[in-house]
């Protein structure tokens, strides 16, 4: 379907086919200096020691348990109002995910009080996740975590360049996570960045990316090695140039994509602040977001596939972020399902609709979203 408004489009143009074609001139395509550029200037763009540059977000979150020494029989907490891969790759460890609420209906963040109500012996780890690109409130979650002597991993999928207090998202736990898919406010078409203060930590993992290997192809490529060791359980998790290529570019356009991000989603909270009915979360919150998607809530006598079928007739994309991972049916069937502790989760995940959002957005695209919307409601 054509849409006249989708529910995002990727600011994509000219440098980015020009990174591409002098990879392929290069002759070298899969990880090498690229790569290697692109880690260096994402990790100080953001203010983190190191970058280790990955396939996607969730083999970066499935990189940073394993590295941290998550394994079966251990609980990490999360959020269940994620994208599906933050609780599957503490599964991929053997470990428990074990899901912590939301704060409230304003913010849709897990936050200090949610998470310490879920800690239990077992738990090793907590995974946050700065939903919509709001960053979460981490100085008492870091609290917490000193406290009980937890890991603390960064779901940064939808905050790139956010910060709170300024201190930039994925700088404050042991390790921060992000993604560069498609949809993303900068993206490499497919993959992620593992970032971190820890040298130790970012030698294991940058070995673990590559089959636990002592040396990687571009270094035998080179003549600076001729074998190497496998020294730790490995994966092939590495990212190719074309992408890291492609990654340089956008990380230039990230600091005014959000800018714009930002008065977009300004004006569409002027614009639907006269419909009572329609809940507009995050309006509190302090950090300096990225502001990735925008979402709301919907009254709870609204209709949500109804809402949305209006909106897809007037040619405007609309999405769901998210269904509650634990309403899932895989999740149920392996005792995941929900819990009492979920009462927001549960209700955000009847009620959200994610409306469009992207750069290059102009206002009378929102003001036809909004009108859209609020006739449909």
């Amino acid at each position: 379907m054509e849409w006249k408004v989708p529910l995002f489009e990727p600011d994509l143009g000219s440098k980015e086919k020009q990174a591409l074609c002098d990879v392929i001139d290069s002759g070298w395509l899969t990880q090498g200096e690229r790569t290697a550029q692109f880690e260096r200037e994402f990790s100080a763009y953001i203010g983190s020691a190191h970058g280790i540059a990955v396939t996607n977000c969730t083999v970066a979150l499935h990189l940073a348990l394993e590295a941290l020494g998550i394994e079966v029989g251990d609980e990490v907490i999360c959020p269940s109002l994620t994208f599906v891969a933050t609780a599957n790759a503490i599964r991929y460890c053997g470990a428990k995910p074990v899901f912590a609420d939301i704060t409230s209906l304003q913010d849709w963040n897990i936050s200090k009080p949610t998470i310490e109500k879920v800690i239990t012996p077992k738990t090793k780890a907590i995974i946050v996740v700065h939903y919509a690109g709001y960053v979460c409130d981490m100085a008492p979650i870091m609290q917490l975590a000193a406290q009980h002597n937890l890991k603390v991993i960064e779901d940064v999928a939808h905050a790139p360049g956010a910060s709170r207090k300024g201190k930039y998202a994925g700088t404050w736990g042991d390790a921060g996570c992000f993604s560069f898919f498609s949809n993303k406010n900068m993206t490499t078409g497919e993959g992620g960045m593992v970032v971190t203060d820890n040298p130790g930590l970012c030698q294991r993992t940058q070995r673990m990316r590559c089959h636990g290997m002592t040396s990687v192809t571009l270094d035998r490529h080179k003549g600076h090695n001729f074998s190497y060791d496998v020294v730790e359980k490995g994966f092939n998790y590495r990212m190719s140039e074309l992408n890291a290529a492609v990654g340089l570019v956008q990380l230039e356009k990230l600091k005014v994509g959000n800018e714009r991000r930002k008065e977009h989603v300004a004006y569409y909270r002027a614009c639907l602040s006269g419909s009572q009915n329609i809940g507009l979360p995050f309006l509190t919150n302090d950090s300096d977001a990225a502001f990735h998607i925008m979402p709301i809530l919907l009254p709870e006598t609204a209709d949500r596939v109804e809402v949305m079928t209006k909106l897809r007739d007037q040619q405007i994309q609309s999405s769901i972020h998210y269904r509650p991972i634990h309403t899932f049916e895989n999740y149920r069937e392996q005792g995941l399902g929900a819990s009492e502790d979920l009462t927001h989760t549960t209700v955000v995940g009847d009620r959200v609709l994610t409306l469009p959002l992207y750069p290059s957005m102009r206002n009378e695209q929102i003001e036809q979203v909004c009108d859209a919307l609020i006739k449909a409601v």
